[in-house]
């Protein structure tokens, strides 16, 4: 029976020590441990990448705080599911005094319904709540959860790391097949993992256990590569293949075709890629590759943010359809983008120039003394709200930054820019490169 367990979970850390690359947290003056050596516990978000050790991490606090451990995953678990544990997790602390742990893997895909149900358990203090997330939680998480929780921040495996955690794999896995394998170069196996533990250790036990009945004991580079190729799956939402789709399915949009848009799209959706991920993405594009050239695309954009977060799979799909399809037959622009990339660029090569004096703030005599805001046209004090004077600084001034797309709604921008700042700044059409 042991067999059919991966050869991950049996390496898995129980106790605090046997945790690579946390030393900040786990090591003796590291958060964790002395919270730990204290008794007391406080709810708590670990942030971090993929197989880093957010799990195995509240499981050993768990076991060392000799607290119950409920688990909950946000990708299968309901409001209905959280209130179930919450009632057990209640009637325990009541009779034992210790409120159990309560980890929730992936928190940042519970919608605000769904958090807003552990609140009352976390003040009250009937649970401990741990919750796991490779999102910013700043973003993912309530506020109000947030305020209650501690974050801690979960470090990327270095290199070290990984090559420790292979060998360790490999020997284990010698002593669980009586076998006498040994690994020629390690690189293989940690470009495969991405920096992930689980997935580094559940490699040698792939490739390994391609040879146990062969008189095989040294792994290749090239005998490692070939098992991992055949089973490296279509759609990994940590490696290259989640880039490299993303970048398809924005590049369709952006190139104005919706087929594409939709199709790039369905592969995501089938993966169960993060929706919040690919609404971001839309957010991003409305504004870098539309722009003015339609501003109501990044209000549709948002809205469909907004949605995709408390709505889910998968009715979110919908959703995502009809954004992506929108801003693909949208007019394009990238004048406002090019327009910041522009004024960045000046400003780190011309440095802190100074604000015109009638520009100035002048809250005091001494600063009006010293002609701070002399000057000064108040705009809405002339006809149509405007009058032309000096806004950037002296050694910039009349420098154009923002030139209009070439599209209906920033062609009448250009011709209003024209009539106001005639002589000023030169808004004539600029020659696409």
């Amino acid at each position: 029976m042991h067999s059919q367990i991966p050869l991950a979970e049996k390496m898995r850390p129980t106790t605090l020590d046997q945790v690579l690359g946390q030393q900040h947290l786990t090591g003796n003056q590291g958060t964790i441990a002395r919270m730990l050596k204290s008794g007391h516990l406080q709810s708590m978000i670990f942030w971090g990448p993929p197989g880093t050790g957010k799990t195995t991490l509240a499981e050993i606090i768990s076991s060392q705080s000799g607290r119950d451990f409920y688990k909950l995953s946000a990708v299968s678990s309901g409001v209905k599911e959280v209130r179930e544990v919450i009632e057990k997790a209640k009637n325990q602390h009541l009779f034992s005094g210790k409120a159990p742990v309560l980890f929730i893997d992936e928190i940042h895909r519970f919608n605000k319904s769904q958090q807003d149900s552990l609140l009352h358990a976390v003040e009250k203090g009937w649970i401990v709540l741990v919750g796991a997330t490779t999102e910013n939680p700043s973003f993912e998480v309530v506020s109000a959860l947030l305020s209650r929780s501690q974050v801690y921040v979960l470090k990327p495996l270095e290199n070290e790391h990984l090559d420790q955690l292979a060998h360790q794999a490999t020997k284990r896995f010698n002593e669980l097949h009586h076998s006498q394998f040994a690994i020629e170069d390690t690189a293989v196996f940690k470009h495969y993992s991405a920096g992930d533990a689980r997935k580094l250790i559940n490699a040698v036990d792939l490739v390994l256990g391609q040879y146990l009945s062969t008189d095989t004991t040294l792994i290749t580079s090239e005998m490692a590569k070939e098992t991992l190729q055949e089973n490296i799956v279509l759609y990994d939402k940590n490696g290259e293949q989640h880039y490299d789709i993303i970048s398809a399915f924005i590049k369709s949009i952006r190139g104005s075709d919706p087929n594409a848009a939709v199709y790039w799209l369905a592969r995501m959706i089938e993966a169960g890629e993060d929706l919040k991920f690919i609404a971001r993405r839309l957010l991003i594009l409305a504004s870098e590759d539309i722009g003015l050239a339609n501003p109501q695309a990044l209000t549709m954009a948002n809205s469909c943010f907004q949605a995709v977060s408390v709505i889910g799979y998968p009715e979110s799909r919908i959703i995502l359809s009809q954004t992506a399809v929108y801003l693909a037959v949208s007019a394009k622009s990238n004048s406002t983008y090019t327009a910041i990339n522009a004024a960045v660029e000046e400003v780190r090569r011309s440095g802190n120039l100074p604000v015109p004096l009638h520009l100035r703030n002048s809250p005091t005599q001494l600063m009006k003394s010293l002609d701070y805001g002399k000057n000064y046209k108040y705009a809405h004090s002339y006809q149509g709200n405007f009058t032309q004077q000096q806004f950037l600084p002296d050694q910039l001034d009349g420098t154009v930054y923002y030139h209009p797309g070439h599209n209906t709604t920033e062609e009448k921008i250009r011709q209003q820019l024209n009539t106001k700042w005639q002589g000023s700044y030169n808004y004539e059409r600029r020659k696409e490169h």
